[in-house]
């Protein structure tokens, strides 16, 4: 059986013009797993609230991080896709569940080649559904139609995963050995509702005291507990003092409530509280893109410094870091080895996401 691999990123607009960006917002907003409301709601939201508006806004913001290459996000995931090609054994593809290149041109592609069996590797370490899931759920439309006959294996979550893990804090050393007063742990933010629609149980996500810390079967898919459970094994790893590590959320939309502390609101309150030197990581990120480049290394630079802080430290993601590309070509040579042979007992394990909701 010919084997191949999907690496799958969330993608970035293709020139940081606002029609390119407009067209990246409409399909990324348009998505129903990342504005969960009913189609009607969604489109006049989509359409007459946010197109009207902010792509020159967020266009402003592409232009200040935007490279030669192209989208840091985009030029980033290719050139991982270019180092893994030359370290394993299996043809090895990369999509963007929006924009380019799509998902529809890598399956064909794919197709093409005559390939039955597939390992989908969402460059997501955390369980979301409007990044994990609609990622993957895409995938599985697009090589439905095109493929019914193709099999699908999807690498779970590895938030916690040893090689994951290892990779962070191989990355973060270097930055970490200069010394900080406080390290800030920054995720994607979330709609609260979100964390609760993802829930299987119903009853856990944000209804129970302490709930990330209470086992429960909701941990699967539950994207806060497993942000939690990231800095945890992170700070062990890179044995980081306790009371110099929090988390914080990022880049929340609307008037919702979103997963809390939010980023911004914590960035301007650490100076007063003494904190002058700070070092912040993204660990939900594993290519370095907007959210990184310029909302946390421009505008929490500047909201860190402006209230007080006299050093900020940004943390690049993975990127190609050696060690991240390591832990992909684990994941890659499990999957490509013969199923009775002896695999290894490192690297991720997880839960594959449940059907579309």
């Amino acid at each position: 059986m010919r084997k191949a691999v999907l690496l799958v990123n969330l993608g970035s607009p293709d020139a940081p013009s606002v029609p390119s960006v407009r067209r990246y917002l409409r399909e990324f907003l348009m998505d129903g797993r990342v504005l969960d409301v009913n189609w009607v709601a969604r489109f006049c939201i989509v359409h007459l609230a946010i197109l009207p508006w902010r792509p020159k806004h967020s266009a402003e913001a592409y232009q200040k991080v935007w490279t030669a290459a192209g989208s840091p996000l985009v030029a980033t995931s290719r050139n991982v896709l270019a180092a893994l090609r030359k370290r394993v054994s299996v043809p090895v593809d990369l999509a963007m569940r929006y924009q380019h290149p799509s998902i529809s041109e890598a399956v064909g592609a794919l197709v093409r080649q005559g390939v039955e069996e597939v390992l989908l590797i969402p460059l997501f370490p955390h369980y979301a559904m409007s990044s994990y899931e609609t990622a993957v759920e895409r995938v599985k439309e697009v090589a439905g139609r095109l493929a019914p006959q193709m099999r699908l294996e999807v690498q779970p979550p590895y938030y916690d995963q040893p090689d994951y893990i290892a990779a962070l804090a191989g990355s973060a050393a270097e930055y970490l050995k200069k010394g900080f007063d406080h390290l800030l742990f920054s995720f994607h933010g979330l709609p609260e509702r979100h964390l609760r629609k993802s829930d299987p149980t119903g009853c856990h996500c944000l209804a129970v005291e302490n709930c990330c810390e209470r086992p429960s079967p909701a941990h699967a898919t539950c994207y806060r507990a497993q942000c939690f459970k990231t800095v945890a094994a992170f700070v062990g790893k890179a044995a980081v003092p306790a009371g110099k590590y929090s988390a914080a959320f990022q880049s929340r939309l609307g008037r919702d409530p979103w997963l809390r502390p939010y980023t911004d609101h914590v960035l301007a309150e650490m100076p007063g509280r003494g904190i002058k030197r700070l070092a912040v990581i993204c660990p939900a990120f594993v290519s370095d893109c907007l959210e990184t480049l310029e909302e946390m290394g421009l505008r929490g630079r500047q909201t860190f410094l402006e209230a007080g802080g006299e050093e900020f430290t940004l943390i690049p993601c993975l990127n190609e870091h050696p060690l991240w590309l390591e832990a992909l070509e684990g994941m890659i040579t499990r999957f490509a080895k013969p199923k009775n042979a002896a695999v290894g007992t490192h690297g991720a394990t997880g839960r594959t996401p449940p059907e579309a909701r």
